[in-house]
């Protein structure tokens, strides 16, 4: 049997097209996609830059959908899938930090993803959402685990409340917005936002939480610094910015990796004190965390988000490499669930 999928096939380039439908294993569950977001990291394959996603392969990992067959869960209950899978064993996974599993494995990297009518999945990666949670809003769990997560990371090493610490998110994707609505909801009340796509920048100033600032045609707002950067973008350019806006005694998160060379100010961050945290994805519990605050609409309206059709997922694909997508989301649905 056969399936629609959005298959990356190679440098800017995915193809909607029929691919042989999954078969779920043991201990696996097959799931009917419902709805699976576009994530910086699919664009980083989509350029070209990530040898670990080969071509021809199906990406996508912010999904939620219905079972359609498991051992664990009823027929067409709604689920959102975790798409990290570990061992389950090792020492990170035992002491509840699962993300840093010596065994991980994450689907759509070299596992077929989400863009597609169907996908197999670990029984154990579904959490149930709320019956009366919309599809196309449980998937952006995943993202919103992301930047739970690089909260949770800086408040563990904070030396004061957030709420009373000047932060800079730089990035105005999916996962900085959200950062930066997490950080609101936990009554941080002076963000700024760096992001210099014009479009963007209107979207996120919509949402009247944060100064959002062009960085290339404007100074950050804080003159003194800030206690907190959160970078989203994770790039030589992004990583000089918090190397210097990042203010002495400061914390600078490192939440996006686009690339791993140059731009942090080594010598800076020693003589001043600076305390340098990375991040990778999330725990199981901080996926929980994150549907519960999706669910109790403590983030806002999520005006932000665009939904689209799979089928023209390579438009989206092309729009967001041009700049030309005003959503901080784009999230692609199945034509039959439109």
């Amino acid at each position: 049997m056969t399936m629609k999928a959005l298959v990356y096939t190679g440098t800017q380039e995915v193809h909607y097209r029929d691919e042989k439908k999954p078969v779920a294993g043991p201990n696996q569950a097959l799931i009917e996609v419902a709805a699976t977001a576009i994530c910086g990291s699919d664009m980083h394959a989509y350029h070209g830059l990530d040898e670990r996603r080969v071509p021809p392969l199906i990406l996508g990992h912010e999904v939620a959908g219905k079972v359609v067959t498991s051992s664990r869960h009823e027929t067409g209950q709604h689920v959102v899938i975790n798409p990290l899978m570990t061992c389950g064993h090792c020492a990170p996974c035992l002491s509840g930090r699962a993300n840093l599993c010596s065994d991980r494995e994450i689907i759509g990297m070299r596992l077929a993803g989400a863009y597609a009518q169907y996908l197999v999945i670990d029984e154990t990666n579904l959490l149930v959402p709320p019956a009366n949670v919309k599809p196309w809003v449980a998937c952006l769990t995943e993202p919103t685990a992301t930047a739970l997560h690089a909260v949770a990371l800086v408040e563990r090493v904070s030396y004061r409340p957030l709420s009373e610490q000047r932060c800079l998110v730089i990035g105005g994707g999916a996962v900085g917005l959200l950062t930066a609505l997490i950080l609101s909801a936990k009554g941080c009340c002076n963000i700024d936002l760096a992001e210099t796509n014009a479009l963007r920048r209107n979207t996120i100033d919509q949402q009247n939480i944060v100064t959002v600032f062009d960085p290339s045609t404007q100074t950050a707002p804080s003159a003194s610094g800030y206690d907190v950067v959160f970078d989203c973008v994770g790039a030589g350019v992004t990583r000089a910015m918090a190397s210097e806006q990042v203010a002495a005694g400061g914390i600078i998160s490192h939440v996006g990796l686009q690339n791993s060379h140059e731009g942090l100010d080594i010598r800076r961050i020693t003589l001043q004190e600076i305390t340098v945290l990375g991040n990778y994805c999330y725990t199981p519990a901080d996926m929980q965390a994150a549907l519960d605050m999706l669910c109790s609409d403590r983030l806002g309206d999520l005006r932000w988000v665009e939904l689209r059709p799979l089928s023209e997922g390579a438009q989206a694909f092309s729009d967001l490499h041009y700049g030309r997508a005003a959503a901080a989301k784009i999230v692609l649905q199945p034509d039959h669930h439109l």
